[in-house]
């Protein structure tokens, strides 16, 4: 089945499993990652377009995540994280410690996929063991810049995760909402810079982007080693 599509009879009523297909220069189908979503739940059981976008941008940046130690924050239902997997990296999906049933759904779909990642609760802004323990050459997060007052927290833990693996990279899918400024004058609190913004919407083949609709930027952020200078987001 395509992205988007579902298989209502391979699931409980209040689930569906949307698969999605990862292709070659050709159009030819690679492989297919099957997500579990829940639609009587709330946003982090169902895969939101920016998902879609980050994981197909892992997917044509194979070389790069193949063998990286990496870490998906408010991973949800973990599409761009299990992408990752399947090129070969070392992947650690996170979720709030708790959002107890999140969790439980992404060692689902891990297990769905034949994956082994590493399955942990991370909530941004608390600083216990399992942030710790973390060491990532890449950090993802598809639409985690939706709620303004997280931003404060979810900066505060890139930061962290940046510092604590020197070189690393933050890569951000989001919509251009409103709270730019707030996110601009968050990147300069945390000593953090935008190195890299497209649009979404270029990184995706024209039968995937057809089916997506929203404003959405990819970003790779990393730490400021500059003087520090207003950092725009805005586009």
């Amino acid at each position: 089945m395509e992205d988007g599509s579902s298989d209502d009879s391979a699931a409980p009523s209040s689930t569906t499993i949307s698969r999605h297909v990862f292709e070659d220069d050709a159009g030819e189908s690679v492989f297919t990652i099957s997500i579990i979503e829940n639609m009587e739940e709330d946003y982090g059981l169902y895969v939101w377009p920016c998902s879609i976008i980050l994981a197909e941008y892992i997917w044509q940046q194979k070389t790069r995540f193949s063998g990286a130690n990496v870490v998906e924050l408010g991973a949800g239902t973990s599409l761009p994280g299990l992408v990752a997997a399947k090129l070969g990296a070392n992947v650690t999906l996170t979720d709030d410690a708790n959002r107890v049933e999140v969790l439980d759904n992404i060692r689902r779909v891990c297990d769905l996929n034949k994956l082994n990642c590493n399955v942990i609760g991370l909530t941004w802004g608390v600083w216990d063991t399992s942030i710790f323990n973390l060491r990532s050459t890449i950090i993802i997060g598809a639409d985690v810049l939706y709620e303004n007052s997280a931003f404060d927290d979810l900066f505060s833990t890139v930061a962290f995760l940046l510092q604590s693996s020197p070189g690393s990279v933050f890569i951000t899918t989001y919509h251009n909402r409103s709270g730019h400024h707030l996110i601009e004058f968050l990147m300069v609190k945390w000593g953090l810079k935008c190195e890299k913004l497209v649009d979404g919407f270029a990184l995706m083949p024209s039968h995937k982007a057809s089916n997506l609709s929203g404003n959405i930027q990819l970003a790779e952020i990393v730490l400021n080693c500059d003087p520090v200078k207003e950092t725009s987001l805005v586009k």
